[in-house]
């Protein structure tokens, strides 16, 4: 068999970034992140994205190898938020980046062809379509609803996602303030991946919840799939 190339891989991982994306919680207690983390993938997560803003660049390193070691395990996608060479040393299958954090294109150039780049483009189509063009390959808009996790963010109305769906094949991320009970209206725009923090982290059963995540977008797929067997009926 052969090894596939950088495209191929990239292909591969651009087709899995769908389903509950799952942000990490600023933690400094690594057994507890990883705890977290373990359950959320247990109840279906297929995407992590590695944020912590509260420690050093040691402990970086540390949470994010136990975290590659754990997304492989659970065959789901590694995201690094904001530090292009933690991904790479890690190999991670991706960076997300937002205004603040460095060029598309540079990072583009820095990460590769194979790893995948999403870029925040808070509540701005055009910002998204520039993003795309630099060299991003998926984008996330938000916070969808209110968040308690950045409470001053912008609000990104289900119509931008609307938009965005009609406007580009590449996957589109929601962000901010989605819960169990608003989540299908974003399903709804047609957006690949929910991105969430504190309805799973902060969650009493984070296991259960994530499963009750990944169960909306099986009912997509169900509904989906009867769809285009019922329309190749003769």
């Amino acid at each position: 068999m052969s090894t596939p190339t950088p495209t191929e891989r990239h292909a591969a991982r651009l087709a899995r970034l769908r389903g509950l994306y799952a942000i990490t919680p600023d933690n400094d207690d690594t057994g507890a992140l990883l705890h977290a983390v373990t359950a959320v993938l247990s109840g279906g997560a297929r995407i992590v994205q590695y944020r912590n803003k509260r420690v050093d660049a040691m402990q970086r390193r540390e949470q994010g190898e136990a975290l590659r070691q754990l997304t492989r395990a659970h065959d789901a996608l590694l995201i690094i938020n904001d530090d292009a060479p933690l991904a790479l040393a890690l190999d991670a299958d991706g960076v997300h980046i937002g205004r603040d954090d460095g060029d598309v294109a540079a990072t583009r150039r820095l990460i590769g062809p194979e790893r995948l780049l999403g870029v925040s483009c808070y509540n701005d189509w055009a910002i998204a379509e520039a993003s795309l063009a630099a060299g991003a390959d998926h984008v996330a808009f938000g916070a969808a609803f209110a968040s308690s996790t950045k409470p001053g963010a912008v609000h990104a109305p289900l119509a931008l996602y609307r938009k965005a769906r009609e406007q580009t094949r590449a996957p589109i991320v929601a962000i901010g303030g989605i819960e169990l009970h608003n989540a299908g209206s974003l399903l709804a725009c047609g957006v690949d991946a929910i991105a969430v923090i504190s309805a799973l982290f902060g969650a009493t059963d984070p296991r259960s919840t994530a499963a009750a995540f990944s169960a909306l977008y099986a009912r997509v797929d169900t509904d989906s799939a009867a769809g285009r067997s019922g329309r190749e009926t003769p």
